[in-house]
């Protein structure tokens, strides 16, 4: 019986750990969508869910894991444990990383 309940608040533990890291409710700001170098190596789906997925050359899913954004600041928790930042610095231009990604509406070709 003292198993069955270590077992139970572990796994209760466990879960309320893994829904904190996870956004209470969606983004709410103007920045979803794919953001692009303009050389298309490096593309950022920002996902209105929270989560983002990071596209590398022909790594389609390089990085993946979730953002927040505070007013134009954005900052990038990676699953593995990286995290980054970055500033939009107009409604269509991202500064990440030393990087520039520039909106886009359509889909990416890739390289």
């Amino acid at each position: 019986m003292r198993q069955a309940f270590a077992v139970l608040m572990t796994a209760t533990l466990l879960s309320q750990s893994v829904q904190a890291e996870e956004p209470a409710s969606p983004p709410n700001h103007p920045y979803s969508g794919m953001w692009v170098t303009d050389d298309g190596r490096i593309r950022h789906e920002l996902l209105p869910n929270g989560r983002y997925v990071e596209a590398r050359g022909t790594r389609e899913r390089a990085y993946e894991g979730r953002y927040e954004v505070t007013g134009t600041h954005i900052e990038y928790w990676d699953d593995t444990g990286f995290t980054a930042d970055g500033d939009f610095v107009d409604p269509d231009t991202l500064h990440h990383g030393g990087m520039i990604l520039r909106r886009r509406a359509t889909p990416v070709a890739k390289p």
